[in-house]
C-alpha cells in the first residue's frame, strides 16, 4: 500500500510539472537538436554508448537541452543520477554528495552521474572539492553552463573534462519539439484534445530563438489560458502568450560577440546589419555608454582621416547619450551607425601609431635632437639645448626642411579613400621639402619660437 502511495505521489508531482519539464525525452533516440555532437557517429553519442565519457562540461543558451542530455546520459551509461543546483548548494553539500558517490561505489559498484547545473556560479573552493573525484572518475561530472567555461570556471577543472558547445536550435527542431507536445498524450496535451495551426506553430517556433523551453512554456499559458475544449491554437492566441518577446542577452560570450558583429558590420559599410546589432544589444539591456564608446573608437580606428567628420559625429553622439539617455539615446545611436557605416573606411592612422609604438618598445628610443630641445631656461641655452632650430612660420607655407626626429620614418601612410586622397598629396610634398627638397633660405639659421 505504501509503494502504491508513493508511486501515487510521484505521478502526481509529475503531472504538475511544467510541460517543459514533462517533456523531456528519455532516450538518446528522442533526443532533438545538437546533431554536431551526438548524430550518429559523433564524439559525445560515441563517448555515451561505449561508456567513456568521463566528466563534460555542457556550455550554451538557455532551452538548448543541457539538463535533457545530463538525464540521457545517466540512464544511458547505467548510472545514478545526482543533481546539485550551484546557486543552492555550498561545499558542505558537495562534499556530502561526494562521499555518498564514493560510498555507492564501494558498496554496490555502483557509479554516480554528477549534474550540476549553473556550475559557473560555483565559487573556486566549491570548484576544487570536486577536482579529486572528478579526477579519480568516482562521479562522473557534467556541468552545465551559459557562459564560456574557459572563463567561468577554473582551469584546474576545465583540464579535467571535455568540453562540449551546444548550439541554439533551429526553428524546425523547435517546431518539432512542439509539434510532439502536442501529439503526446501522456506528458503533453494530447489528452486535452489541442491542435495547432501551422502558423501559430511556426511563429512560436521562430520567436524562441532557438529555446524549446520558452516556446513549450509559451505554449502551454497558450491552452492553459482557454478553458474550452476542443481548442485550435491559433496565430492571436500564440502572440498573445508570448507577449514581449525576450532577447537572449547576457554580459558574456553574446555580449561580446554582438559588440564584435556591430563593429565589424560597421567597418564593412553594412549600414543595416549595424542598426540590427544596436537594435539587438539595446533590446537585450546593453548599458548605451558602452556603445557609444565603442563608436568613438571606431571612428578613430576604422575612419581617420578619410573622413574627419566621424570622430565628431561619434563624440558628439556619446555626449547626447550621456545627456538625455535611454530612450531617445536610441535615436543619435543609430545616426552615429549609420554615419560611419557609411563613411569612407582607413585604418592609417591605426596602423601608424601601432607601428610607432612598437618601435619604441623594440627597438634603441631615439634621443631628441639637439635642435629641438627646449631652450627656455639660461642653463638651457648655455649648453646649446635648441641651438639651431628654425621657426616654422617664418618659413612659406610653415614648413621648412628640418629633421624632427633624427632618423628616417613613414609611419602614417594615408589611403586613397576619402579625404585622405588629397591628405597623401600634400603628405608627400611636405616630406619632400622636410627633407631638403626645393629648401627655402634661412637667414638667422637660429629662428625661436614665441615665448608663451
Amino acid at each position: 500500500m505504501a509503494d502504491l502511495f508513493s508511486a501515487s505521489r510521484a505521478a502526481n508531482v509529475a503531472r504538475a510539472a511544467p510541460l517543459a519539464a514533462r517533456m523531456r525525452p528519455r532516450r538518446l533516440a528522442d533526443y532533438v537538436g545538437q546533431e554536431h555532437l551526438v548524430g550518429p557517429g559523433r564524439l559525445l553519442r560515441r563517448l555515451i554508448e561505449s561508456d567513456r565519457l568521463g566528466s563534460v562540461i555542457l556550455h550554451g543558451p538557455p532551452g538548448t537541452g543541457k539538463t535533457t542530455l545530463a538525464e540521457i546520459i545517466a540512464r544511458e551509461t547505467r548510472r545514478r543520477f545526482v543533481e546539485l543546483s550551484a546557486t543552492a548548494a555550498g561545499v558542505k553539500e558537495v562534499r556530502e554528495v561526494l562521499d555518498a558517490a564514493r560510498r555507492r561505489l564501494e558498496d554496490d559498484g555502483q557509479h554516480t552521474c554528477l549534474f550540476v547545473d549553473e556550475i559557473h556560479r560555483f565559487n573556486k573552493a566549491q570548484q576544487d572539492v570536486l577536482l579529486p573525484d572528478v579526477e579519480q572518475g568516482t562521479v562522473a561530472l557534467v556541468g552545465a553552463t551559459t557562459q564560456n567555461p574557459s572563463f567561468a570556471l577554473t582551469t584546474a577543472l576545465v583540464s579535467r573534462s571535455r568540453l562540449f558547445a551546444l548550439e541554439p536550435l533551429t526553428a524546425a527542431q523547435v517546431a518539432t519539439i512542439l509539434e510532439r507536445a502536442v501529439a503526446d498524450r501522456e506528458q503533453g496535451l494530447g489528452g486535452a484534445e489541442v491542435t495547432i495551426a501551422a502558423d501559430a506553430l511556426a511563429f512560436l517556433a521562430e520567436s524562441a530563438d532557438g529555446d524549446a523551453r520558452q516556446a513549450l512554456g509559451a505554449l502551454e499559458v497558450a491552452v492553459l489560458s482557454e478553458s474550452r475544449r476542443p481548442l485550435h491554437v491559433e496565430l492571436a492566441l500564440a502572440r498573445e502568450s508570448v507577449q514581449r518577446k525576450a532577447v537572449a542577452y547576457d554580459s558574456g560570450d553574446t555580449h561580446y560577440d554582438c559588440a564584435s558583429a556591430l563593429i565589424k558590420s560597421i567597418r564593412g559599410s553594412d549600414a543595416d546589419a549595424g542598426l540590427y546589432w544596436l537594435a539587438r544589444m539595446l533590446e537585450g539591456g546593453e548599458e548605451p555608454r558602452f556603445l557609444a564608446r565603442r563608436l568613438v573608437i571606431l571612428a578613430s580606428e576604422d575612419i581617420g582621416n578619410a573622413d574627419p567628420r566621424a570622430l565628431v559625429v561619434a563624440v558628439a553622439a556619446m555626449q547626447a547619450t550621456e545627456f538625455v539617455g535611454l530612450p531617445e539615446c536610441q535615436l543619435t545611436l543609430a545616426q552615429a551607425v549609420t554615419y560611419l557605416a557609411l563613411a569612407p573606411k582607413s585604418n592609417a592612422c591605426t596602423t601608424a601609431i601601432a607601428a610607432a609604438r612598437r618601435d619604441v618598445r623594440e627597438r634603441g628610443v631615439i634621443p631628441v635632437p639637439r635642435h629641438l630641445r627646449d631652450r627656455h631656461s639660461a642653463s638651457s641655452r648655455a649648453f646649446g639645448r635648441g641651438a639651431g632650430y628654425r621657426y616654422a612660420h617664418d618659413h612659406p607655407d610653415a614648413i621648412v626642411a628640418q629633421d624632427h626626429l633624427g632618423v628616417e620614418k613613414c609611419y602614417y601612410e594615408p589611403t586613397d579613400r576619402g579625404e585622405e586622397r588629397e591628405l597623401a598629396v600634400r603628405l608627400a610634398e611636405i616630406r619632400r621639402r622636410l627633407s631638403g627638397g626645393n629648401a627655402d633660405a634661412d637667414p638667422a639659421g637660429d629662428g625661436e619660437e614665441p615665448s608663451l
